[in-house]
C-alpha cells in the first residue's frame, strides 16, 4: 500500500462512492461529482483519482456484467474498503476538531443553517 495522504479530490471521490454504493462506477461518480461540488470533472481525473485510492488501499473494485449498450465493455465499480472507511473517519474527526477549536464569533458568516 502507497502513502495514506488523502488529498481534498480524494475524500471527495471516496465520500461520493460510498453515497453511489453498487452505482459507483466511472461516469456515475464524474456526474455525482459535478452535481455535488459544482465544478466540472474530466472522466480522466476521476480514473487518476480512483487508480491512485486503489494503490492506497483505500478501494476495491471489480467488473460488472458485459452490455450491449456499452459495445460488450464491462464497467468498472468501486467499494470503499475498510481502510477507506477509516481514513474517511479520521478526516471527519480531524475536521471536527478543528471546526471546535474556532472561537464563536470569530467569522462574520451566520452558520446557523
Amino acid at each position: 500500500m502507497k502513502g495514506t495522504h488523502l488529498g481534498e479530490f480524494e475524500e471527495i471521490v471516496l465520500l461520493v462512492i460510498a453515497a453511489l454504493q453498487q452505482e459507483a462506477y466511472g461516469l456515475a461518480i464524474k456526474k455525482e461529482l459535478e452535481e455535488q461540488t459544482g465544478r466540472t470533472i474530466t472522466i480522466s481525473a476521476v480514473h487518476a483519482a480512483c487508480n491512485r485510492l486503489e494503490d492506497k488501499g483505500f478501494l476495491s473494485a471489480e467488473f460488472g456484467e458485459r452490455s450491449a449498450r456499452r459495445g460488450g465493455k464491462r464497467k468498472k465499480i468501486y467499494a470503499v474498503t475498510m481502510s477507506g472507511q477509516q481514513v474517511l473517519q479520521n478526516a471527519y474527526e480531524l475536521r471536527q476538531k478543528l471546526w471546535d477549536n474556532i472561537a464563536p464569533g470569530s467569522f462574520q458568516i451566520d452558520w446557523s443553517f
